[in-house]
């Protein structure tokens, strides 16, 4: 059986969002991999966690599903919170990284490659405020980055522990209306049943 954990990301800010999208697509999320046989786990970060606990989950799983909305271009805080202590936990035991990867023994070896999780499988689903047709466009605001280029330091955070990432998922424009974003949802659905 494989192993899933879903992490909701979500950070309320009263008068922007109640998190509902987040939870929804989490709640879904979970539903189609039960559908196929995985054995699931979540973390919902703003309920709380004990951070043992969550570290021990990260080395369980052999799919991270992280659920998350975009702040400020970037993860809420109490999600980079949640990474800083969770991760930094394996780091300091050795449970998921042999350093930075560099050692004298092997001066081939480079920055970034020390990560222990190489069996281990992401994927971002994020949502945002901003429309499509901001990405991949040098002359748009983000001056041609894609997505995943704005939430770099979250791939990075992950691939230093050797986990292979899945091809993410955004939704764009959240708040215009329940039609964008119900169109939005079948495509997601789609790419899960496609990637998972």
């Amino acid at each position: 059986m494989t192993n899933a954990l879903i992490i909701n990301g979500y950070e309320t800010f009263a008068g922007v969002g109640e998190g509902k999208l987040n939870a929804s697509l989490a709640k879904y999320t979970r539903e189609a991999l039960e559908n196929k046989g995985y054995q699931v786990q979540t973390s919902t970060i703003e309920e709380g966690y004990e951070v043992t606990q969550e570290h021990q989950k990260l080395l369980w799983a052999n799919l991270i599903y992280i659920q998350t909305p975009v702040y400020w271009f970037g993860i809420p805080g109490l999600f980079k919170s949640y990474l800083d202590r969770v991760l930094m936990m394996g780091y300091g035991d050795g449970s998921t990284l042999t350093g930075d990867g560099r050692t004298p023994e092997n001066p081939d070896k480079k920055y970034g490659s020390g990560g222990l999780l190489t069996d281990k499988k992401y994927m971002v689903c994020s949502t945002w405020n901003a429309p499509s047709e901001v990405f991949d466009n040098p002359d748009q605001f983000l001056n041609g980055l894609s997505e995943d280029e704005v939430l770099t330091p979250l791939h990075k955070s992950y691939q230093f522990l050797g986990i292979q990432k899945l091809p993410s998922f955004s939704f764009h424009d959240i708040f215009s209306s329940a039609e964008v974003v119900s169109t939005q949802f079948k495509e997601f659905e789609k790419h899960l049943e496609k990637v998972l």
